[in-house]
This record gives C-alpha cells, structure tokens and sequence, in this order.
C-alpha cells in the first residue's frame, strides 16, 4: 500500500542551517563596538623631553638673540632698542668680513679633505672588511671631547717640543709654526677636525653603502666594466642622499668650530685664525657687546640656512637613483 509523503506547510519547513562563520560575524557586528585607543597622550609623554629641551636649549635662546640683535646690551643694563644699527654697523665691519673670508677657508679645507678621505675609508671597509673592532677604530677619534683633541694637538704641532716638528727636524727638514702662523695655521686647525671627525662621516657613508643592491655591482661585472668605474658609475651616483646628508651635516658643523680654534690660536696671528664664532665669543664675553655679537650670530644663522637650501636643491638630497 503506497503512502503519500507528507505535504509540509509553511509553518514546518526547515530554515537552511547557518554557517557558523556568519553567525559569529553578526555576533560581533551585532556587539557593541569598542572605542579605539587613544594613545595621544603617551606619544605626548615620550615627545614632551625632546620638545622641553628643544624649547629651552633652541627656540628660546634663537627668539631671544633675534630681539638682542635689535638691540644695545651689555649685561649690566637693560636692552636698549636701537633698531637696524647692528646690522649697519655689520655691513662695514672688516673684522667680520675677515673672519667670514676665514671661515670659508676653513670650510672647504675641511670639507674637501674630510668627504674624500672618509669616502676612501668607507668603500676599503666595505670591500676588505666589515668587522665591527675596525669599526670601532675608525671611530675612535670622534670620541674625544674636542678641547682634549685641540689640547693634544697642539702639544704635537708645537714649533719647539713638538713630536710632529721633531720628526721634521729628524729627517732634515725645517721646523713648522704649524698653529702660530698665518700660513699654516687654519690648514693645521683644519686638519686636527678631519682627523677627529673622519671616522664619523666614513661609518654614515659606510652605511649607506650596506643599503646598496648587490645585483647592480654583478651587472655591472657581467658587463665588463673596473672596479674603478663601477665606483663612479654605480658607488657615487647611488650614494647622492648619504653624501648629500653628510655635507649639509659637515658644512654646518664647519661654520661652528670654535673649540679647536680657542684651545689652539685663540684667532690669533694677527687675526690669521679668527673664525666667526671665535670673533661673536670675543665681542659677547670680551667686550660685552651682546646686542652685536647677537647681530652676528643672526647673520650666520642666514648664511648657513641660505647654503644648506642651495645643497639641499643642487645635490637632490630627496631622490634616488634606485627608485
């Protein structure tokens, strides 16, 4: 006897069955949704040491020698508002048009000498070695405090006692006033900061050199090409934003030396070795000429921001050859 199949009515007809994956995303859109945290004030708390002590140590000490530079002060009496006569009295100061012409002077001994044998440095670590004592050496002179570099420098460079004009005289030369002289003076103060800061600018191109591909240096084997050129074609052009941080860096630091010039020649002779941070030192604390050593100090404040613009747009710190 055949039966019927039961006939199901709307009220019993079986729903699919749900996957449990939808059901706990309907879980969780259905829940109430959490809040996201606010870490603002954490990062404000991890920012705030640097920002304290950038206001403090930076933009307060750069607003107020900006006002002083307007100004008449000696540190006993008041500032008084004299408006542009420090910087007319700039613009016809031989003095510092001397020690500006010094400065330049500087700066490009120390540049020249300092990027190409730091450069040398750089590549001989990456190529033959890369352990971290060889590191550790090239760095070793740029931990010196620079008063104790200028100190022992001078002892070495001295025209009667010094090992330097001693070895001189050992091979029958003449002596050399290497720091009391004209001549040799600001090449000597020169070479005392490339020698304690070399090995800090060559470990900034040596990393730079880490970060460049290797398959760039194989093609350029498999092509055929020399050591020699595949450091002008390959090394140099894919290291423009490391050198180009390096000589804004170098440029700046160059402009400020002060230490090495005041342990060593005190500007001195004859203004021979006067730089413009020595000569703003000697018109604040020696003459008590705040308001117009402040006017220097802007001026200089322009001039290095003026030719660390141009390097900035000349060298195209912000683009690569690898891209």
């Amino acid at each position: 006897m055949a039966t019927e199949s039961p006939v199901s009515s709307p009220l019993t007809t079986t729903r699919p069955r749900r996957s449990r994956s939808v059901d706990l995303a309907r879980a969780r859109t259905s829940s109430p949704r959490r809040r996201p945290r606010n870490d603002l004030w954490l990062a404000l708390a991890f920012i705030a040491p640097a920002a304290v002590g950038f206001a403090v140590f930076l933009a307060w000490p750069t607003i107020r020698g900006i006002f002083l530079s307007f100004t008449s002060y000696n540190l006993l009496t008041p500032p008084e508002f004299t408006g542009l006569q420090n910087y007319v009295r700039l613009a016809q100061d031989s003095i510092f048009w001397h020690s500006m012409v010094v400065t330049v002077e500087y700066v490009v001994i120390n540049i020249v000498i300092q990027t190409v044998v730091a450069l040398f440095i750089a590549v001989m670590m990456h190529r033959l070695t890369k352990s971290t004592f060889v590191r550790g050496i090239v760095l070793a002179p740029y931990l010196v405090s620079n008063v104790v570099a200028a100190l022992v420098w001078l002892w070495i460079l001295d025209t009667q006692l010094g090992i330097g004009n001693e070895m001189l005289a050992a091979l029958g030369l003449d002596r050399i006033p290497f720091l009391q002289s004209d001549v040799w003076g600001i090449p000597s103060i020169a070479l005392i900061n490339v020698w304690r800061h070399v090995g800090y600018t060559a470990l900034l191109i040596f990393a730079g050199l880490q970060s460049l591909p290797e398959t760039v240096y194989e093609a350029g084997r498999i092509d055929g090409a020399s050591e020699w050129k595949m450091f002008w074609r390959i090394t140099v052009p894919l290291l423009r934003p490391i050198l180009s941080l390096v000589l804004i860096i170098t440029v700046i630091g160059s402009f400020q030396v002060f230490d090495t010039v005041a342990v060593t020649t005190q500007g001195g002779p004859a203004n021979a070795t006067n730089v413009v941070q020595n000569y703003i030192y000697n018109l604040a604390f020696g003459r008590f000429q705040f308001g117009y050593a402040s006017a220097v100090s802007v001026a200089l404040l322009i001039v290095l921001s003026i030719i660390t613009i141009i390097q900035y747009r000349l060298t195209r710190s912000g683009e690569s050859d690898l891209d």
